[in-house]
């Protein structure tokens, strides 16, 4: 495998603006297959695909961004997975499951002659071996920006090294045979099965990870880094593909796992190219430096569909994008203020200029399709008198000063532009009584480390795509408990979202969480703008890609085809 550096989450380097470097990318390709435009049979091939940026690293466990899951999701499998285009699970790893009564613990049937791509076996041993490594992590990996997702879903740890961190849901994993495990949790948790099919919790091999330091790290100002090789050269799972090499700033070669346990993938290799800049990734497809680009900037999806020789595939809708607001910063401790701010977004106006036609305007952070959605939220149309009247009514004087951050080198399905969203929202701010400081960071890793530790400004711009179909994923993750995201305590929303996780009833579910909606939006932590429908773009010789409403895709049915 190639060698990868230590400074892989750095942004920016693949950076491409125009045809000379889509040239170079092309050459990149030539150099290890045919051409990219030329049509194939049905197997075999290299599908190369741009992303908006590189891995942060390649240890599922240690990342919570897209750009990441992209790349680990095919290389590793968890013990279900979703089924594609849809937010269901499936059988993966685990061929089937049974839940205990009090509901607090799982039997799961493992898959037989499952090895690891490094020739190791998966069984009841490994599988375990994976739950008490999240369980066990310690130091640094204790730190949200090294396991988000496991504290997002599991709480706490083992031994807890903060007292932010919340007691574990996971309370043991053992085997019960060479190809059988019970999990037990401390308490009953409705969304943990779906959960499961998160690339956080994706089975790896204990033998690579010992043998390459995957379990050593550090914090170097407050931002986690892995210090062994795992992460960046050899990670390994189970799944269709292997890496073969990361170059950082340039591509990740992914080849195909020919000891694959289940049906092999239809490609050879995929090459994930990072482009961040939507006009060069539109540039890349039609020169035929990509056969496909996910992100596709919404006034692009005319002239791709214009082309007879490319075309585009819808994803389902399962994201919101909003604003932050945290309340550790006076004068937005102050709910006038925080409504203030949010009849101060002209929302519609930039969905309606910056999403054309692909996305609504969010009326609460669920969207419509997740079970707890309630049109009964308070509404906060753009009004900037009444907007200056609440500044007032709060004892302030006008403009009144807010930092406002955006992130730049980056688009996010929930966020095409940041820029043109973050100028519209700052103009129409200007005119409701406030006076915006504006604040820009690289995505990876200054503004995500930012955001998460409450260290970007007053408001920012951000967002989420649903990682399972649940509605704990959406409001449970961001309000569930204190984040320094928001800086707030309101045990009320904490307690209603708590009881929401813990019922198994599917009814009372639906009613705890449309309740917590309609007090989501009155409390107002932030201010939600926009779901939105993202689309990929393709050479039509591309075949057999299914986009997934979670971001996150398969590429092992893909193959090239006939026009």
């Amino acid at each position: 495998m190639g060698v990868a550096l230590k400074g892989a989450n750095v942004r920016g380097k693949g950076v491409m603006l125009g045809l000379p470097l889509c040239a170079f990318v092309l050459a990149l390709v030539l150099g290890g297959s045919a051409g990219a435009t030329v049509n194939r049979a049905a197997a075999g091939g290299t599908l190369v695909f741009a992303g908006a940026a590189d891995p942060t690293y390649l240890d599922p466990a240690l990342v919570s961004d897209g750009e990441s899951f992209r790349v680990t999701e095919q290389i590793f499998e968890g013990l279900v997975q979703i089924r594609p285009g849809t937010t269901s699970i499936r059988p993966a790893l685990a061929t089937r499951w049974t839940t205990g009564r009090d509901g607090k613990s799982y039997t799961f049937f493992l898959r037989k002659r499952v090895k690891f791509q490094d020739g190791t076996k998966f069984n009841a041993k490994a599988a375990c071996w994976n739950f008490n490594r999240w369980y066990n992590f310690t130091g640094p990996f204790q730190d949200a920006s090294a396991t988000y997702y496991y504290q997002a879903i599991f709480g706490g740890f083992h031994h807890n090294e903060s007292n932010s961190l919340s007691p574990a849901l996971f309370r043991s994993c053992t085997a019960a045979g060479q190809y059988k495990i019970v999990v037990r949790l401390t308490r009953r948790n409705g969304p943990f099965l779906p959960a499961m099919s998160l690339s956080a919790f994706a089975m790896q091999s204990p033998t690579a990870i010992q043998k390459y330091g995957g379990n050593q790290g550090e914090l170097r100002s407050g931002t986690f880094y892995p210090t062994g090789s795992y992460a960046f050269s050899h990670p390994t799972g189970t799944g269709p593909f292997r890496l073969q090499s990361w170059t950082v700033g340039q591509r990740i070669v992914l080849v195909r796992n020919t000891s694959y346990w289940g049906k092999k993938a239809k490609l050879d290799r995929v090459i994930i190219q990072p482009i961040s800049n939507n006009e060069a990734r539109l540039q890349a497809l039609k020169s035929g430096a990509i056969n496909g680009y996910d992100l596709v900037a919404p006034q692009d999806i005319g002239s791709i569909r214009g082309d007879q020789k490319l075309k585009t595939l819808d994803r389902p809708p399962f994201n919101v994008a909003y604003v932050t607001i945290n309340q550790a910063h006076a004068p937005f401790d102050k709910l006038a203020v925080r409504q203030a701010v949010a009849y101060g977004l002209d929302r519609a106006s930039v969905v309606r200029s910056f999403y054309f036609g692909r996305a609504v305007v969010a009326k609460e952070f669920l969207p419509p399709q997740i079970f707890g959605w309630t049109n009964k939220v308070p509404k906060y149309p753009y009004n900037p008198t009444k907007a200056k009247q609440l500044l007032q009514s709060a004892g302030l004087t006008l403009p009144v000063k807010v930092d406002f951050w955006y992130p730049t080198g980056v688009s996010r399905p929930y966020m095409p532009n940041p820029a043109l969203n973050f100028q519209a929202f700052s103009d129409s701010l200007e005119k409701s009584g406030f006076k915006v400081v504006p604040h820009t960071a690289p995505w990876r890793p200054d503004y995500v480390k930012d955001v998460n530790q409450g260290t970007a400004g007053d408001l920012n711009l951000i967002g989420w795509t649903g990682d399972y179909g649940d509605p704990d994923n959406f409001v449970g993750v961001f309000f569930g408990n204190y984040s320094a995201q928001f800086g707030f305590h309101n045990n009320a929303i904490f307690n209603i979202l708590k009881r929401g996780q813990e019922e198994v009833n599917f009814k009372k579910r639906i009613a705890l969480y449309k309740k917590a909606n309609v007090m989501i939006m009155k409390y107002l932590p932030a201010v939600p703008y926009a779901h939105s429908k993202p689309a990929l773009a393709f050479q039509r010789s591309v075949k057999g890609y299914v986009p997934n409403p979670t971001g996150t895709d398969f590429f092992f049915p893909v193959y090239f085809g006939g026009q």
